[in-house]
């Protein structure tokens, strides 16, 4: 039997027993390999399960870990050792990054070992593969340098606990308080409310100052005459008395003390005080401690330089300059301003010439003298 087709051309039919020798080679032949497919099949499920079972449990525990930080950075909030430590949003920010990191991490690893494991029971060669993705990994580590410093060094920076949400940061480049701290930017709040956004991999140094404790220094100059045991006196007293009020009890870490004489010239000396504050309150302990120091003065009749003395102002001296005009360009005639604002002076008339005398006139003049 033939087949003749449109061109013309002519082939054999395949005969029945032709096609039930192929049918039966098919069979066999998944006959042979079902038991591999079905065992391939079967670890490719049981690979994928585990993977997504050990992913599932090591994000669960990581959670729960950070949760438990919480917890306990939250139990010492009210206690002497919470005032110590960094405030409650900064820790949990830090631990919910850190958290991020370590999620991001373990999916990475566990999915990726999962997916080359896959590719091995299916006999796919590996080699050419990470060959490739090796290639690829530097060409991609290459161009992407800097995302990479950037990301290595907002790990590091959480890690390290440099600075969190709330602290007051000087960072080379800007400076102001952290408003939020991110793998790959730290957004700074400025002095006039501006947002700065810095690059973890810019920053070359970072100066917090709102870690530890922080100093409230305040000059005191006072005349040179003036005594300096009664002016320490008068200092360390209002120091202790701010000491005792609400709120500065809890922002003085230390008593307010009188370091001495910072300058002395011939008319005033500068007196140097020094206390140990609350980070981030050092203006605001400044500020106060100057009204009290200027109170204390008043009181025990201490002069400030620059100030009128006390006696002087107690008997009402008038002002022997209180009369005098301000001085005026205008009061010397010779001045610019004196020649240019006196009124202009008209011209003088002048004198009209003289007639010439006729002829007439001239003869008759003649004849009269005749």
């Amino acid at each position: 039997m033939s087949w003749l087709f449109a061109d013309g051309t002519t082939t054999e039919a395949p005969s029945l027993r032709e096609a039930q020798d192929n049918a039966s080679q098919a069979a066999g032949w998944v006959e042979q390999n079902w038991s591999a497919w079905l065992a391939a099949g079967l670890r490719i499920l049981l690979i994928v399960v585990i993977a997504m079972v050990l992913r599932s449990v090591v994000r669960k525990a990581i959670t729960k870990f950070i949760t438990r930080m919480n917890r306990t950075a939250q139990a010492v909030d009210g206690t002497a050792l919470g005032g110590l430590l960094v405030n409650a949003e900064r820790r949990r920010q830090r631990s919910e990054a850190i958290g991020s990191v370590l999620r991001s991490v373990t999916s990475f690893v566990i999915l990726g070992t999962a997916a080359l494991t896959v590719l091995s029971v299916l006999n796919i060669n590996l080699a050419p593969l990470l060959a490739s993705a090796g290639v690829a990994g530097v060409a991609l580590g290459f161009g992407a340098r800097n995302l990479v410093t950037d990301f290595l060094s907002g790990v590091f920076m959480i890690l390290e606990d440099q600075y969190g949400v709330g602290d007051t940061i000087d960072a080379g480049v800007a400076s102001g308080e952290v408003i939020e701290v991110g793998l790959r930017v730290t957004k700074l709040r400025g002095d006039e409310g501006e947002i700065w956004y810095i690059r973890n991999g810019e920053v070359k140094r970072i100066g917090n100052k709102s870690q530890g404790w922080a100093t409230a220094a305040v000059d005191v100059p006072v005349r040179y005459d003036e005594d300096l045991e009664g002016a320490r006196r008068a200092i360390e007293a209002a120091g202790e008395a701010m000491a005792k009020d609400e709120p500065w009890n809890e922002r003085l870490w230390g008593p307010v003390e009188v370091l001495g004489l910072d300058s002395v010239t011939l008319d005033s000396m500068v007196i140097r005080t020094q206390a140990k504050t609350m980070p981030g309150k050092a203006l605001g302990v400044e500020r106060e401690l100057r009204w009290r120091i200027k109170q204390a003065f008043d009181a025990a009749d201490i002069r400030i330089v620059g100030g009128m003395p006390l006696e002087a102002a107690a008997q009402g001296v008038p002002d022997p300059t209180a009369g005098m005009a301000a001085p005026s360009a205008l009061a010397s005639d010779s001045s610019p301003q004196s020649v240019n604002a006196s009124p202009l002076q008209s011209p003088a008339p002048s004198a009209s010439p003289a007639p010439p005398a006729t002829a007439a006139s001239s003869s008759s003049g003649t004849s009269l003298s005749k």
